[in-house]
């Protein structure tokens, strides 16, 4: 079973300026995710996939490894762009903008694979209490409602389920935006015209479900904000900072 971790990179960002080669810390924001990706232990291989020559000047002077691909429409299609060039059974999309990442929630993406599970893909979800309104209603936050079995039933920008009876016990799940793919589904996932949920909700893992895809959903207690606004940003090199920090 071999394992490669594929991140997509543009310098084009709509709500923070060339969010790649923003500084984090004394290193560009993209080398800080690379970093991490470096950390986890199920990958034989790193791979950044950019159609930027800026952003890959950045990467290879750091010593990483970088594919150039065409424009792409969502992160998924470009790196099954690049996976096209390389072998690998399973490929990650690690989104460029998660330079906090823990390494653990990338090899728990890996783990049904590892154990002989043969998924479609496999992505992230985060206990949301149904007292936390704040998340519940943000727009910007993805929210995700599975089946008995694990398998995501929808992703959605609004609030899920919605609360008719108001339970105490409803169960609320925050999708983490980390994707493993079969390297045969990626494949076939590229060649799919964007579809209606998925352009509503401009969600890409949509595209999958509705075309009969399944997506396991993993649990995990560990989160990782990504950085797509400046408060974000700040709020990142905080943590750098503290993390950093002489004891």
């Amino acid at each position: 079973m071999k394992i490669v971790i594929v991140i997509p990179a543009r310098l084009d960002s709509s709500r923070l300026r060339r969010k790649m080669l923003v500084d984090l810390d004394g290193e560009p924001l993209i080398v800080r995710t690379f970093q991490r990706a470096q950390q986890a232990r199920c990958a034989d291989r790193v791979v950044v996939a950019t159609d930027s020559k800026e952003i890959a000047a950045v990467l290879r002077a750091f010593g990483a490894e970088v594919v150039i691909t065409g424009t792409a429409r969502c992160g998924s299609e470009r790196i099954a762009e690049a996976a096209g060039k390389m072998e690998g059974d399973v490929f990650i999309n690690l989104q460029g903008d998660e330079p906090l990442i823990d390494p653990g929630n990338i090899d728990r993406v890996a783990e049904p694979y590892l154990r002989g599970d043969n998924p479609d893909c496999v992505t992230l979800i985060y206990p949301v209490l149904p007292s936390d309104y704040t998340t519940i209603g943000d727009r910007h936050i993805v929210k995700a409602v599975v089946d008995r079995n694990g398998y995501a039933l929808y992703f959605s920008r609004s609030q899920i389920p919605f609360q008719q009876a108001r339970s105490a016990s409803t169960i609320f799940y925050r999708h983490i935006g980390i994707y493993a793919f079969r390297k045969d589904v990626l494949s076939s996932f590229a060649t799919l015209e964007p579809s209606m949920l998925e352009e509503e909700e401009s969600l890409e893992q949509l595209r999958l479900l509705e075309n009969g895809y399944r997506i396991r959903c993993v649990e995990t207690t560990v989160d990782s904000p990504g950085v797509n606004t400046f408060e974000e940003l700040e709020f990142a090199r905080r943590m750098f900072r503290e993390q950093h920090r002489p004891i």
